[in-house]
């Protein structure tokens, strides 16, 4: 989709969104090489970082660690964040765009369900559901950490 839009001269851009487990597929890889061998400068990867996947710690499965070497690697230009910090993730998006000749990974460290008690760095919660009352529970956590955010 990035190359086309560079083919057709549209102005667009392409966004992948990808877990940091995920990075064990090669076809992310594959993706990677293509988009940088064409300069797809309108092309951004964003990788969610928690370090957890289905089957556990990311490095303990698989490690892709370091993962911004890995895309610089590919000739990325990267940019590593806090993915819990909105301000970080906005001016990240920013930089990309401003990124002429390369495409751009950013790395989101993030922390997988913050905000909920029961749910932080918790691998178990992964493609699971919670019941009616963790919901709830969940829910009020959640707002108390909004107004916590509007406070800033």
């Amino acid at each position: 989709m990035a190359l086309a839009a560079k083919l057709d001269n549209k102005d667009y851009r392409v966004y992948s969104v990808l877990g940091d487990g995920e990075l064990e597929e090669g076809q992310v890889w594959e993706q990677a090489m293509f988009a940088a061998h064409y300069k797809l400068d309108n092309f951004t990867i964003f990788v969610d970082n928690n370090g957890l996947q289905i089957d556990g710690d990311i490095s303990k499965v698989m490690n892709p660690n370091p993962i911004d070497k890995k895309f610089e690697a590919f000739r990325f230009h990267t940019i590593t964040i806090d993915g819990n910090d909105f301000e970080q993730i906005a001016k990240a998006f920013e930089e990309a765009r401003a990124t002429k000749g390369m495409p751009t990974a950013i790395i989101a460290k993030t922390v997988k369900g913050k905000g909920v008690s029961f749910m932080e760095n918790a691998v178990n919660w992964h493609g699971v559901a919670p019941n009616d009352e963790q919901f709830e529970i969940a829910m009020q956590e959640l707002e108390k950490a909004g107004e916590a955010l509007c406070q800033k």
